[in-house]
């Protein structure tokens, strides 16, 4: 039977809901399990039960550490061993013993050096018991609204952002980045070597479970044909269910196929295949972290853009110009604007130092907030455009002030006002819209700046982009999904 066959039978509500955790290797060195409780203390609801024979009857953060946890008498849903890996198959005998459903094997020092052995005497001792395994070799799970944690300071904020990640390191990264990009976390699983549940698994979790709109995954590698096969099935039904799986396929150079087999123990795969992977799944291939989020921010912020074509507003003939050669790098397409759009355009900005084709330069008559907010709503009603990319530098607002004044805006906060008229754009327009957020200067008020303009706007559900390779790479691969779900009739909704 295969994998996913035989999955059904699973019950993950224990794992991403647990009544009781149970900590196994708890000290005060924080690459203990003691970093487990540093992280869920005050947040995880139910009981944390703290085992460790050499610190038997102490008191951690408040909790009693235990000899065994045969000592307990109350279920636990869920284990988080933390041991030297020869200690392993012991433990795991009385976690059997105890009938806990879950556990994740945070202790390294099997597959990825060599001691396959070792893993294979775990995994047949968690077969008798019918026990599942996150790892080894990984920090599990980060659940907000189970008050789950695997990170310091981790948001208790939960959105619809789900994914597995083979690394945990990473799995803590983006959870902390993607705030960063206006999205929060419904359920992160680091699996590590992955010895027993595979990506596949959750992703048919991930497939019906409502509090997931878009998922992230990093592979490293897949440990069998079989967990392929399934790995495949699974992520393309996401995808046609309109679940954007993103994935980051790391090991595309030499030496990183090298610490791939020192990290999980796995070959890093074909290059070639992994495309064609892509490709055939609908998936969202990326190559790092700030991709993968940006891409995730877009999907979560706006909706799908209806063709490649896309509507450009700048201020300079320069910058426009480069934004040109950036986007049509990434397959997109710059149209000309109708002849409406123009003519309406021409009522409201000065012929000197102004250009109507597309990409729009706005030259001076850009610094004026509703000047931009007019040019969004015009191309918002042209045909030939699909979508909207516009380029702001707010670290400059501050500059502008005394011209503003010289022209009859008294005390106008340009920040505020380009905010209230973009959030006004967005509230009219139905196309999607993408910011642009150019960095020119370093300092800490051009910082406060970017951060202030940044925020509101993806409050608002404006998505923010600081460089416009990183917007091309967004569009280029949200396109390619809207592609996939038209070859198979699933866009528009039916």
């Amino acid at each position: 039977m295969s994998t996913i066959e035989s999955q059904q039978d699973i019950n993950f509500d224990k794992l991403f809901f647990p009544k009781s955790i149970g900590i196994i290797g708890v000290s005060r060195d924080p690459g203990s399990g003691g970093f487990f409780l540093r992280c869920m203390k005050n947040r995880f609801k139910g009981p944390i039960y703290l085992f460790n024979p050499r610190l038997a009857g102490q008191d951690f953060y408040g909790y009693k550490i235990f000899r065994s946890i045969i000592e307990i008498s109350d279920p636990i849903d869920y284990v988080i061993l933390a041991v030297p890996a020869r200690l392993c198959p012991s433990l795991m005998k009385e976690i059997g013993q105890k009938g806990v459903p879950f556990v994740t094997i945070f202790s390294s020092g099997f597959r990825e050096v060599g001691n396959e052995s070792l893993e294979k005497e775990v995994l047949d001792i968690t077969k008798q018991h019918n026990i599942r395994i996150i790892g080894p070799n990984c920090i599990g799970v980060y659940n907000p609204r189970g008050g789950l944690y695997n990170g310091f300071e981790q948001s208790k904020k939960s959105g619809n952002f789900s994914g597995v990640f083979q690394s945990g390191g990473i799995a803590q990264n983006l959870a902390q980045l993607a705030v960063s990009y206006g999205l929060y976390v419904s359920k992160f699983v680091s699996i590590g070597n992955s010895l027993d549940l595979s990506p596949a698994e959750f992703l048919d979790y991930f497939l019906y479970d409502d509090y997931t709109r878009i998922i992230g995954l990093y592979i490293e590698n897949l440990r069998s044909i079989e967990q392929g096969r399934d790995f495949m099935k699974k992520v393309q039904e996401c995808n046609l269910k309109r679940k954007p799986v993103i994935l980051w396929r790391a090991g595309y150079g030499e030496a990183t196929k090298k610490a791939i087999l020192s990290h999980t123990g796995g070959l890093a795969g074909n290059n070639k295949i992994w495309k064609a992977v892509g490709k055939q799944t609908g998936s969202c291939i990326v190559n790092n972290s700030n991709e993968l989020t940006a891409l995730a921010s877009a999907f979560n912020l706006t909706r799908l853009p209806d063709t490649r074509n896309v509507g450009v507003i700048g201020i300079g003939g320069g910058s426009t110009i480069e934004a040109i050669d950036i986007l049509e790098k990434y397959n997109l397409r710059i149209p000309s604007l109708n002849e409406k759009t123009v003519n309406k355009m021409k009522r409201f900005l000065p012929e000197v130092n102004t250009n109507f084709t597309n990409p729009l330069d706005l030259g001076g008559a850009g610094i004026q907030p509703n000047i931009y907010y007019r040019t969004i709503l015009a191309l918002d009603k042209d045909p030939n455009i699909s979508a909207i990319v516009f380029i702001k530098d707010p670290e400059r607002f501050g500059g502008f002030q005394e011209l503003l004044e010289e022209m009859g805006f008294k005390d106008m906060d340009l920040n505020k006002e380009f905010i209230r008229y973009i959030s006004k754009a967005k509230r009219i327009c139905t196309k999607p819209m993408y910011c642009v957020m150019l960095k020119i200067n370093e300092g800490f008020e051009e910082y406060k700046s970017r951060y202030k303009f940044k925020l509101k706007l993806l409050n608002r559900n404006v998505p923010v982009f600081e460089s416009l390779e990183l917007t091309g790479t967004v569009l280029d691969k949200l396109n390619s999904y809207r592609e996939f779900l038209q070859k198979h009739d699933k866009y528009p909704k039916k």
